[in-house]
């Protein structure tokens, strides 16, 4: 990938992003896009906890899911959108902490289906904890073509 692809890779994938009522209604940002790399980092809140107050395991898992599928569509033609088709996710210690980061990398990417793995790591007082780990898949969608049902 030349660095003007890659350059348009980033502008897409931020551009995605931004229209992600999720990711916003969770606090969540794009700290990094490379090719076929995304971090996404949020400071946790009281809206985004469980009752013993860590991070919810749904929003850790949409943090690394979100990561897995920017950093696929990076390594996509430019027309091409994302899906999630799989994934699966191991919980590994409590989410808590000041931050909070999804950090992905594709594995294999295809013309149809990507192969990504992701893990989420908590930040407190300098030490850095991994809490969750995903490998998942994602499909490459082409706008205005119909996902069968």
């Amino acid at each position: 990938m030349s660095e003007q692809e890659a350059e348009a890779a980033e502008a897409r994938v931020r551009k995605n992003f931004r229209q992600q009522g999720f990711m916003k209604t969770i606090g969540a940002e794009l700290t990094r896009v490379a090719s076929g790399e995304v971090w996404i980092t949020m400071a946790p809140t009281p809206a985004t906890s469980q009752q013993h107050g860590y991070v919810h395991a749904g929003v850790v898992t949409s943090l690394l899911d979100s990561a897995c599928g920017y950093a696929a569509l990076t390594l996509m033609p430019p027309e091409s959108e994302v899906l999630s088709v799989e994934f699966k996710t191991n919980l590994l210690a409590p989410a808590r902490g000041e931050l909070l980061r999804a950090e992905a990398t594709v594995l294999r990417s295809g013309r149809t289906l990507s192969v990504c793995r992701a893990d989420a790591f908590a930040y407190q007082g300098g030490e850095r904890v991994i809490v969750a780990t995903m490998l998942g898949t994602m499909m490459r969608v082409v706008p205005g073509r119909e996902v069968s049902r």
